[in-house]
């Protein structure tokens, strides 16, 4: 399977433009875990509102903007003219969308496997509204009343946890792989070996569609 450089995963994402409860348009809040995510702004505005441990922010987005941000960053797109476009460039070969996500949604849920399943569940337009609604719900009393961080932070790290092994995998597979790899060219050349420039090739993916948690993805993942 290709690998995109550096082994990350990247997609097109057109942020929702259906209205919220509290009036503005975008996605479900969630936060990753063990990844990291950058927004590269291709078209439209917006802004990116974030709860972390040092609190509550909202970044504006515009073409040309560039906003990162690493694991236990809670995080939220708002679509503020209606057209905006970012190019999401995503850790570990993609695993933020393939896993490494929790959503805010509120205590009750997050208390129980069977619930949190079951609300997270769906690929449909109306599936989509139903979690980001309820995940809104959690994330304002978060904002808040930011003192349920520390119980958020505990619940999200259980309801990965049954993924773990596979987070393992993904990440062997790609981000350490390509570090090992650019390891062994770098003690190859420092031999005078040239012998893996002859092994070079060019490869593409295919982006598939579909539903994501802030918006339209055009996913190009390994």
């Amino acid at each position: 399977m290709t690998l995109l450089p550096g082994g990350v995963g990247l997609s097109e994402l057109r942020v929702y433009d259906w209205p919220a409860p509290d009036g503005v348009c975008g996605g479900s809040p969630h936060m990753h875990l063990v990844c990291s995510e950058a927004y590269v702004v291709v078209e439209g505005a917006g802004s990116v509102q974030t709860l972390t441990w040092s609190g509550y922010a909202e970044t504006p987005l515009e073409p040309g903007a560039v906003v990162s941000f690493s694991p236990g960053t809670i995080h939220r797109l708002v679509n503020g003219d209606g057209r905006l476009r970012i190019m999401v460039v995503m850790q570990n070969s993609g695993l933020p969308e393939a896993g490494d996500a929790v959503f805010t949604f509120p205590p009750d849920v997050l208390a129980s496997h069977e619930l949190y399943g079951e609300a997270a569940a769906g690929g449909d337009e109306e599936a989509v509204l139903r979690r980001r609604d309820l995940a809104l719900s959690g994330f304002f009393a978060l904002r808040d009343d930011p003192s349920g961080l520390a119980a958020f932070h505990e619940a999200a790290g259980r309801i990965v946890s049954g993924k773990l092994g596979e987070f393992e995998k993904r990440w062997s597979a790609g981000a350490r792989a390509m570090a090992e790899a650019t390891g062994e060219q770098l003690a190859a050349l420092r031999r005078g070996d040239l012998s893996h420039l002859r092994e070079a090739a060019v490869g593409g993916t295919v982006p598939h569609d579909r539903l994501g948690m802030c918006g339209r993805l055009r996913a190009h993942q390994s």
